[in-house]
């Protein structure tokens, strides 16, 4: 494939993969990362060259949800305080978990995410604040430091998981919450998970261009569809990303796992 070609390719999947990612909530790893393995970068490359690229989904997604005047920035402070070091946490371990055992844990829990969303049609449509207490506020935090540790560790859908611990936890409607997901997680976790995992693995510098202008515009795309057409629309795409998330994560886990178990 020509520069160019190869180029032109990275630009649509980027595109591609943000706009639906900013649209759910998250899991733009679904087909990012993939196709850049496919495409012969080693795992450490491919995951730290994602890791920077998805930075750009979170600033298109910030330049019109800001638009929207839908952040309470106190409550934005709060998340980053409760999921930065979970997020640090996860980028030091990544090398000492075993990879398939992990993937299929993450695969059957975003599984089981889409599944609840699903089962419950009122879920995330209307706003119902709730949990702002000391109490409700120490354990939604303790959730977001655990889901930063995903999000520093593993790849795939764990802006999903904010997404909806958000909804089910502090009762946010899903528009709003995936706004606080794409600016808080999009920008500055994946901001933070790429900082550390370039000082651990070398980066594919030349393809960065269009894959971050490719996430840049999908970003702003799909934030722009979210806000538009409203909670419906996001619920339903919720559910259909954390569905193919979760089924991709087990389908990459199977061989792992097999060729890993005793004759």
């Amino acid at each position: 494939m020509s520069g160019w070609g190869e180029q032109g390719l990275l630009l649509l999947l980027a595109l591609l993969a943000n706009t639906l990612s900013a649209l759910a909530g998250g899991g733009s790893g679904l087909l990012q990362l993939p196709v850049l393995l496919f495409l012969g970068l080693a795992f450490p490359v491919a995951l730290a060259t994602h890791k920077i690229a998805s930075v750009a989904l979170g600033i298109g997604a910030t330049l019109r949800h800001l638009r929207s005047e839908r952040i309470n920035w106190r409550f934005a402070l709060f998340i980053l305080a409760a999921g930065l070091p979970g997020v640090w946490l996860g980028t030091q371990l990544i090398l000492q978990v075993p990879e398939a055992w992990a993937r299929a844990a993450l695969g059957l829990l975003t599984l089981g995410l889409g599944i609840y969303s699903w089962r419950r049609p009122a879920l995330g449509q209307v706003a119902d604040l709730r949990n702002t207490h000391r109490a409700g506020l120490l354990i939604g935090g303790g959730a977001l430091f655990l889901i930063g540790m995903l999000n520093g560790s593993l790849t795939s859908g764990t802006g999903l998981f904010v997404t909806l611990w958000l909804v089910r936890w502090f009762g946010l409607d899903y528009t709003r919450a995936v706004t606080y997901t794409l600016i808080l997680v999009g920008l500055f976790w994946n901001g933070t998970g790429a900082w550390f995992l370039a000082q651990q693995a070398p980066v594919r510098w030349d393809w960065l261009p269009a894959l971050l202008l490719g996430s840049l515009m999908g970003g702003y795309l799909g934030a722009h569809l979210a806000l538009k057409h409203g909670n419906r629309l996001v619920k339903r795409s919720f559910e259909v990303l954390t569905v193919l998330v979760g089924a991709k994560l087990l389908f990459d886990a199977w061989p792992l796992l097999m060729a890993g178990a005793p004759a």
